[in-house]
């Protein structure tokens, strides 16, 4: 039995297990981790192991998580969660506003970060109404990933297409006279609209804000702000180092830790802030980082590029059809920074074999790609991010309950922005 075989069947029982029992997916992750080792799918050396691994990922969620303790300590969430009770009927309306306003932000700043800064909000508007927070914060999650195809800062995939096709920000908007993915996305996020409507028709309790909640310090919504100015203007800064954006969420960070114990000299607030940190779900995203680069580096991820590419011959529509849906399909379950970095130059030489310009098959893989992750729980950081924030609150989310929210939103955007996309550059 081949290294690709032995792969194949561990990552699919890694799945199962995780389906089955959601309690038990960290243990999954890294077993197969461990094992993918021991059979040599994933090269013996620690140095390498540390290499893989996104450390920018992991430090822009440790940093922020340390950022949105002392946005919640502020009393900041309470306060904005009143004023959006204010605009809103029902329940279901709450649950859209918040969604549309996750995806706003996320087109300008990472879609873990996005979580992180709004989901409190989110939960605190559900502690005041008394209901399950599950709806609400996987509303968000899947809004954010939405929208982080959108601009150029949006995702790291949106980052990665950017260089590869030297796109500056703006030819997200408009490139050669033609409206941009920027376009394809928000549609797709505007038809996300009646699908919430339908999901949560039934969530129609009425709703108010009876109190006014006083805000005790200003300083970690302004780092909150800062956090989104600062990620904007790092993708605009030349040759900055690949962890640029998890520097900018730890030194922040830490910028909250020292305001904090100056303004209040309790040391116990800083130990609070570090318990904060949801170091499981940190866990589970190093794990995964290292199992999807086992399958990389046996060739897997190889292997189903240019199988899309071979079933699509010369037929451009099919090809756009088979990339947009299989980078849905494959992003569903992997992550999916390694599989755009493999398909970018097949694509591009696909592309001068055809005598076509590559950017809608570009713009197709990046929004399938993008929007694939939001079928599964563990398609998107985001999406671990929120299930891991629902747990820290004793909410457990299984596979179906996710996918009941995720597959409907995936459908109707991708569909939508695949729509747009072929009739706009084709």
């Amino acid at each position: 039995m081949n290294l690709q075989v032995i792969a194949i069947i561990l990552f699919i029982l890694m799945y199962v297990v995780m389906i089955v029992k959601t309690e038990w997916r960290l243990y999954a992750i890294w077993g197969v981790a461990v094992l993918f080792v021991l059979f040599g799918i994933l090269q013996r050396n620690p140095l390498y192991w540390l290499s893989v691994i996104n450390w920018n990922v992991i430090m822009m969620i440790g940093g922020t998580m340390v950022i949105v303790y002392y946005f919640i300590e502020s009393k900041m969430p309470n306060r904005l969660a009143e004023i959006i009770l204010e605009k809103c009927p029902t329940v279901m309306w709450v649950i859209i506003l918040m969604s549309l306003f996750a995806g706003a932000v996320s087109a300008f700043i990472d879609n873990v970060a996005t979580v992180l800064m709004i989901a409190p909000v989110g939960l605190a508007i559900c502690k005041k109404l008394k209901i399950s927070p599950v709806p609400m914060l996987l509303a968000i999650a899947v809004s954010s990933n939405l929208q982080g195809a959108a601009t150029l800062v949006g995702d790291t995939t949106s980052i990665m297409l950017g260089a590869y096709a030297n796109m500056n920000f703006m030819q997200f908007f408009f490139m050669h006279g033609k409206p941009g993915i920027f376009f394809a996305v928000e549609l797709g996020a505007l038809l996300t609209v009646p699908v919430m409507l339908f999901l949560f028709h039934d969530l129609n309790q009425p709703v108010e804000a009876e109190e006014k909640t006083k805000v005790e310090g200003i300083f970690p919504t302004i780092a909150l702000c800062g956090v989104v100015v600062c990620l904007i203007i790092a993708s605009f800064i030349p040759n900055t180092p690949s962890t640029i954006n998890g520097i900018i969420c730890v030194v922040i960070a830490l910028l909250c830790m020292a305001v904090d114990f100056k303004m209040k000299k309790m040391p116990e607030n800083i130990r609070k802030a570090i318990l904060s940190i949801d170091f499981e779900t940190l866990c589970i995203l190093t794990g995964l980082f290292l199992v999807i680069q086992g399958i990389t580096d046996v060739g897997i991820i190889d292997m189903v590029a240019n199988g899309i590419a071979k079933v699509g011959g010369k037929n451009i529509f099919l090809l756009y059809t088979i990339i947009v849906w299989g980078s849905v399909l494959f992003s569903a379950f992997v992550d999916n920074i390694p599989y755009v970095a493999t398909m970018l130059p097949i694509i591009t030489g696909i592309s001068q074999l055809l005598g076509m310009e590559p950017y809608l098959l570009y713009f197709g893989l990046l929004s399938g790609a993008t929007l694939g992750g939001n079928i599964t729980p563990i398609g998107a950081s985001a999406n671990i991010t929120a299930v891991g924030m629902l747990k820290q609150n004793g909410y457990t989310v299984k596979f179906s309950d996710f996918m009941k929210i995720g597959l409907p939103f995936t459908l109707v955007a991708v569909m939508a922005g695949y729509l747009f996309i072929w009739f706009t550059w084709h």
